[in-house]
């Protein structure tokens, strides 16, 4: 596998480190935007700190950039990993690919090809699913495993159709996004409306900057295979479900971090982790629905940096205890 570096082969403007918005202070003296080719794809990965290896796994409509205020306090012990996914930001947006074995498989060429045969990785909303199946497919890969916010189709029953309004408004874009083409044609020339509605019913009490929102949204209606790459991961469902049902089998050794916003999925991420894994660690989120990471940066850090200490002073040898210090 190979892998691309240096200034001139790095991505600039919109969706890298360079064309970002509002990043935290003294962001880019740590982090770089690279293209890497592995497994097939030319992947967009963000790339900073020192340390044993820590993947970061996106969720849906967002990229690499929902990481920004964890990535800079976790580089100071990780070498941090944050990828655009598989149809997303400056990463490829092939036809086909997009169930949750073959993204696995992305990510595990991806850190390979940057030299890490054995890392943590953390998923959040549909990187959760992939971060799962990254843990089961690949066990000699993972060291310790966190998720947050997404259910585990194939694993925890499908969610029931007919559901409160509220509920309905979180949830209704899991059916259409699977719709092959028409919700394509109807969401084109429409991302603000759809996306800034899909931002707003998940954010709870306390939504995102509309800047922030009109960032992603850009990016999603910058390019019609952008728009396109963003459904694939949903109209994969049904071999994704297949898959699952097939990993359930398979229990996880590796610790696992289960954690969801309180005014989002509560302590139900850590239910559908103790079906499938067996050392499992739960946490309710406070002040933060669906967005973790850019809503309660805080929280989810000193959560990473418990969790994390064991992986990271394997690693690196040190017992100083600076890993229970939490993160800011």
């Amino acid at each position: 596998m190979s892998s691309s570096s240096g200034p001139a082969s790095g991505p600039t403007g919109p969706g890298s480190v360079g064309g970002a918005p509002n990043l935290p202070t003294g962001f880019a003296d740590v982090f770089t935007s690279r293209f890497i080719d592995a497994g097939g794809v030319r992947h967009h990965v963000v790339i900073g700190g020192e340390g044993p290896p820590l993947l970061l796994v996106h969720g849906w409509p967002e990229t690499w950039y929902a990481w920004r205020f964890v990535m800079p306090p976790l580089a100071r012990d990780f070498q941090v990993v944050a990828p655009d996914q598989r149809g997303i930001g400056l990463s490829d947006k092939p036809r086909d690919g997009y169930d949750t074995g073959t993204m696995a498989n992305d990510m595990v060429a991806l850190m390979e090809a940057l030299g890490h045969g054995r890392f943590a990785v953390y998923g959040t909303d549909t990187g959760m699913p992939i971060a799962y199946a990254v843990a089961v497919d690949h066990p000699e890969s993972v060291d310790r495993l966190v998720v947050s916010e997404a259910p585990l189709l194939g694993v925890v029953p499908s969610p029931p159709l007919f559901v409160p309004p509220l509920l309905n408004a979180r949830l209704w874009h899991l059916m259409f996004n699977q719709l092959p083409e028409i919700n394509e044609l109807l969401v084109s020339g429409r991302e603000e409306i759809f996306f800034g509605a899909e931002f707003d019913a998940s954010a709870g009490t306390h939504k995102l900057p509309p800047d922030t929102v009109k960032y992603y949204v850009d990016l999603l209606a910058a390019d019609p295979e952008a728009l396109r790459g963003s459904f694939e991961y949903y109209r994969a469902f049904p071999t994704t479900i297949a898959q699952n049902e097939q990993r359930k089998a398979t229990r996880l050794t590796m610790p696992v971090l289960a954690m969801g916003g309180i005014e989002s999925t509560g302590d139900m991420v850590g239910q559908a982790m103790s079906l499938v894994a067996d050392d499992v660690q739960t946490v309710v989120l406070p002040d933060c629905a669906h967005w973790v990471a850019e809503q309660a940066p805080d929280a989810v850090l000193a959560e990473l940096a418990s969790f994390l200490k064991p992986y990271r002073d394997a690693a690196t040898g040190r017992e100083d205890g600076r890993g229970e210090q939490q993160a800011t």
